[in-house]
């Protein structure tokens, strides 16, 4: 049973949901620009700024830690650029190279800083410690939080994440428009008269301000999966980025909050220890991902499915109805069963026929099939875009008359038909 206790949980949950959302927001523009290996990049390479912030102040200050993680984060970005022009390299490679160096780098800085008594810890940074924000002095009762006292004994932490999340709101509220059009055209956004560029680099800053918010409560790990896995869910379910933006936070919000209580609750029905909350949230993220990704009315595995099956289907009956008309036009008699498995190929041939009789476009039996006047005019109509197709593939592509079924075969289906052809077709048959 799963028990929520003011003091332990409040503040936790609100830091990883507050966390997931504000990462959340801004991993949609990095989805959209398929710069997602950015957030990993600069998640990592803020690290060499947040220790070298912290051994120049020589405390845990959030303004000056907030400004070298800044910094980091934008020198992440200028030296992955410098790297793919430079090195001529992909971005991903470019990313790769830089981001694996600034890690190594604040990695080896963290050492540097324990040889010197510094406390500072490696596995804080990738897991975090959100179960260091409990409220010793919670009150007994939610009827009791809704006082001023609750936001002056706010976790600096929760505080800060509460921050960062407001000014992504602002920052995507303000510049949506300029977002929207540098996501998708960059040389139209420089066009319209508002530099990509340094939007781009306005966007890069805001991910590693969001970056630092969130790793001294969650960690690495989790801002790496946030700032992709919610984005990436809301575009397999909206293509309009203003859904896919309420989409995206509303996945954060689900997997902060499963996430959380799932850290707690699963391991105790085996009796075990709770995990870690930053990898459980992340868990429930990616599963949050891999369901959208099989249950996406839109994009999903089954919605393509059913939908590669209806044009099947579709593509069988249309053929069925070509077969019987070319079998009527050759003067033929009923066409045998076999020669419409042939043309239907691998398909279902009763479904086939059962769809047909559905649309009233054939009457009679397997062995003895007619078109209606409907299934008539839909069969002379394929009949029709086939032999012009096989016209113009000889007379404009210059393919050879015993080639161009197979390919007037595909178009006759899917394309419409050229506007103008010959009474016959390059094999001597009359085009309806």
């Amino acid at each position: 049973m799963i028990t929520f206790d003011i003091g332990a949980d409040l503040f936790p949950l609100i830091a990883c949901t507050l966390a997931a959302i504000c990462c959340g927001l801004l991993g949609n523009f990095l989805v959209l620009r398929k710069q997602s290996l950015m957030g990993d990049a600069i998640s990592h390479s803020v690290l060499p700024g947040l220790v070298l912030a912290f051994l120049v102040a020589a405390e845990i200050n959030p303004s000056v830690m907030f400004a070298g993680a800044a910094l980091a984060g934008l020198a992440t970005v200028v030296l992955i650029e410098a790297v793919k022009k430079v090195g001529n390299v992909e971005p991903g490679a470019a990313m790769g190279v830089v981001f694996s160096i600034m890690f190594a780098l604040g990695v080896l800085l963290i050492e540097q800083a324990a040889a010197r008594n510094i406390d500072l810890d490696a596995s804080c940074v990738l897991y975090g410690q959100p179960e260091s924000l409990a409220w010793f002095s919670a009150p007994p009762s939610f009827g009791d939080l809704f006082a001023w006292r609750t936001i002056g004994e706010m976790p600096r932490q929760v505080m800060t994440l509460l921050a960062m999340t407001l000014l992504s709101v602002i920052f995507i509220s303000v510049f949506f428009k300029e977002l929207r059009i540098a996501a998708f055209d960059p040389a139209l956004a420089t066009s319209l008269g508002f530099s990509a560029t340094l939007l781009h680099y306005a966007l890069m800053i805001a991910v590693a301000g969001a970056t630092v918010a969130s790793f001294e409560a969650v960690g690495s790990i989790l801002v790496i999966a946030m700032l992709v896995c919610p984005a990436a869910s809301a575009r397999l379910v909206s293509d309009r980025l203003l859904p896919q933006i309420l989409w995206s936070v509303a996945f954060a919000i689900a997997s902060g909050v499963v996430g959380y209580f799932a850290a707690i609750a699963v391991p105790a029905m085996f009796d075990r220890d709770a995990v870690s909350i930053a990898g459980s949230m992340t868990v429930v993220a990616g599963l949050l991902f891999a369901f959208t990704a099989v249950a996406s009315p839109t994009q999903g595995v089954l919605a393509r499915a059913f939908r590669q099956r209806k044009l099947a289907r579709l593509v069988a009956l249309e053929d069925l109805l070509a077969t019987i008309y070319r079998r009527d036009e050759q003067g033929v008699g009923a066409a045998p069963a076999a020669q419409a498995e042939v043309s239907l190929q691998s398909h279902r041939l009763q479904s086939v026929l059962r769809l047909a009789r559905k649309r009233s476009l054939v009457t009679g039996e397997l062995g003895s099939l007619a078109l209606t006047n409907d299934g008539r005019r839909v069969a002379e109509r394929l009949v029709r875009k086939h032999r012009l197709w096989e016209d113009y593939l000889v007379r404009k592509a210059g393919v050879a008359p015993d080639h161009v079924h197979e390919s007037a075969e595909r178009l006759e289906h899917f394309a419409p038909a050229p506007s103008d052809g010959p009474e016959k077709d390059p094999h001597g048959k009359p085009i309806p």
